[in-house]
């Protein structure tokens, strides 16, 4: 039965078909390769200077040989690197997202860069029709081969071992300045579908099709008062932004989200369905028709609140203001706020605010307690474009330990002008009893070496839960040169299961990933929580400060950080802590508070 499944995956898998008419030929010289990378970004091979030769890999995610394949070119590669050979992977499957892209690049531990050929323009160019073929280039960009990897995959079947290594050949000839012995060959793979927009019977209309969309998805953060760089409440403004929209759905950039699919359900998930990123697109091919307004859906009603956790009992001032530059890059700023907890102090709700929402890219807010000497903090809440503040309900708390003081970390944008800012930090304290504590596990590494031009740094930290637990959520910590991070958990009994894959880590999107209240994950007493990551030390990375430097553990930018922080309750605490609302210490009998 396996068999046949199989062969049935692979009837479109068949020998390379007839040249394409635009197709440039063996010799030809390739001017402009363009694709997009695993971090949403416009690229080109270029962006990948001083190579001896290049080797272009055509794939999807689901083709059965391309994952037969897959092992064998990351071990080429490595064998090939440190000879000046750069390969490259691109994704030619129209329905695979950017995250199925970089879930496949980590999955096969690949170090060199993964990207999209979402117009289809360089399979075309490159004369490439079906997947799993290899485009040989020299240093000059002159095609030198084109074909397969070797001869052991083939339709329907699979040789012992490979008799011929084309494309190991190729490279040896290409680096030894030789005409390649076997310039093209035939090859299997799958049938490359170039994109193509479906057939709608009518344009969808603004009214009618995407306002409902945008209201769903969009309007969140795209309105008045928020960090979105403009608002999607009118169809004036929709009509207005309409390519950037295509190009952000298209591309799976908007909504912002970077767990891989293949892993978890998450409460606050966001994303477009396919349909409904083809209604937008279709819309902004057809012209923005804009249809009958009066049967535009009414936008939401967000409430007009200063705080979102509600009005604090306790407002925490950063002591200065914060003058910002006009443009370049501000380091990442450290603030310690004036307030020394003199006892435990179970709070509900905390919150950063800034004053200036769009200089503000990110926050996050710590604690740390004098008789660690404050050289631990411990994670509380962070503050990021469209995400949500810390508001537990009922019967939860966080408690601030006796002899804590709060810092926060800022890391700002330049907004073109000079500007200032001021954060400030709202506490709300628990209002009804305590049955269960918010805890947290922080797994990290702070003895990491990451070796100069390193495109996939491997580095690893785990921690054991202390009790049976409720997952609530995971939060992934890394610095400019970060790719990638997973959760793994290890359960006493010898089984491990991947609960959260961020394949392409983005700094400026740092986002939670929460488990729905309703069902959390449970995980036994001795469960082991492993995180494992991946640094980009390369220069193609387009953040990266310097790529020729070792980097190593530190709180700026130009430093890295490794950390995971896995939230989570004990099922069976019982806590029933009485707490004063007016103060958030615990009560005493006599109704007091100490």
């Amino acid at each position: 039965m396996l068999r046949t499944l199989f062969l049935a995956a692979l009837l479109s898998a068949v020998a390379a078909a007839p040249a394409l008419a635009d197709e440039l030929k063996v010799g030809d010289v390739v001017e402009d390769l363009r694709f997009v990378d695993t971090r949403s970004l416009p690229r080109t091979l270029d962006e990948l200077p001083g190579k001896k030769a290049y080797a272009v890999f055509f794939t999807t995610v689901k083709c059965p040989l391309v994952v037969r394949y897959l092992p064998r070119v990351v071990e080429i590669e490595r064998a090939y690197r440190e000879r000046g050979v750069q390969f490259l992977a691109l994704n030619v499957g129209p329905g695979d997202s950017l995250l199925d892209v970089a879930t496949q690049q980590v999955e096969a531990e690949a170090g060199f860069p993964f990207g999209k050929d979402f117009s289809g323009e360089a399979a075309t160019s490159l004369g490439v029709a079906r997947t799993t073929c290899v485009v040989v280039l020299d240093a000059e960009k002159r095609i030198r081969y084109r074909g397969r990897i070797d001869d052991q995959y083939r339709f329907g079947g699979v040789r012992p071992q490979a008799t011929r290594d084309d494309l190991e050949e190729a490279l040896e000839d290409v680096l030894a300045g030789k005409a390649v012995r076997v310039a093209e060959t035939a090859w299997d793979g799958c049938a490359i579908t170039q994109p193509q927009a479906s057939a709608r019977e009518a344009a969808p209309t603004w009214a009618a099709d995407v306002a409902p969309l945008l209201n769903r998805h969009c309007v969140g953060c795209h309105r008045p008062g928020t960090e979105a760089p403009f608002s999607l409440l009118t169809y004036a403004s929709a009509r207005d932004n309409a390519d950037m929209i295509e190009e952000v759905v298209v591309q799976r950039r908007m909504p912002p989200w970077f767990a891989s699919p293949k892993y978890g359900t998450f409460a606050n998930h966001r994303g477009l369905e396919p349909g409904e990123v083809e209604t937008i697109a279709a819309w902004v091919r057809a012209g923005t028709p804009q249809g009958d307004p009066s049967a535009a859906p009414t936008p939401p009603e967000f409430p007009q609140l200063k705080w979102r956790i509600g009005e604090p009992d306790l407002v925490l001032r950063a002591p200065e203001q914060v003058t910002l530059p006009a443009q370049g890059y501000v380091p990442y700023k450290y603030v310690m706020l004036p307030q020394v907890f003199v006892d435990d102090t179970w709070v509900s709700g905390v919150e950063i605010l800034p004053e200036n929402r769009a200089a503000l890219h990110h926050a996050n807010l710590a604690y740390l307690r004098m008789e660690d000497g404050f050289s631990k903090p411990h994670f509380i809440t962070g503050q990021v474009p469209g995400g949500e503040a810390l508001d537990l309900e009922p019967g939860l708390g966080f408690m601030i330990p006796q002899g804590a003081m709060l810092v926060l970390q800022i890391h700002y944008v330049t907004v073109g002008q000079e500007t200032t800012d001021r954060l400030s930090v709202g506490i709300r304290y628990c209002k009804a009893p305590v049955q269960k504590q918010l805890k947290h596990l922080r797994i990290g590494d702070r003895e990491f070496a990451i070796p100069p031009g390193e495109p996939g740094h491997r580095v690893t930290a785990s921690k054991t839960l202390p009790s049976d637990s409720l997952g609530i959520g995971m939060f992934v910590h890394m610095h400019l040169r970060g790719r990638d991070m997973k959760f793994v958990a290890h359960t006493p009994d010898g089984k491990s299961e991947t609960l959260l894959l961020v394949p392409s880590y983005n700094f400026d999107w740092q986002l939670a990933y929460e488990w729905g209240r309703d069902a959390p994950p449970r995980f036994p007493r001795g469960t082991k929580i492993e995180c494992v990551g991946h640094f980009d030390n390369s220069p193609f990375n387009p953040y990266n400060p310097d790529p020729k430097q070792t980097v190593k553990f530190g709180e700026q930018t130009y430093h890295e950080m490794f950390y995971g922080f896995f939230f989570y309750l004990d099922p069976d605490e019982r806590l029933d802590v009485r707490v004063d609302p007016r103060t958030g210490l615990v009560r005493l009998e006599n109704d007091g508070a100490r």
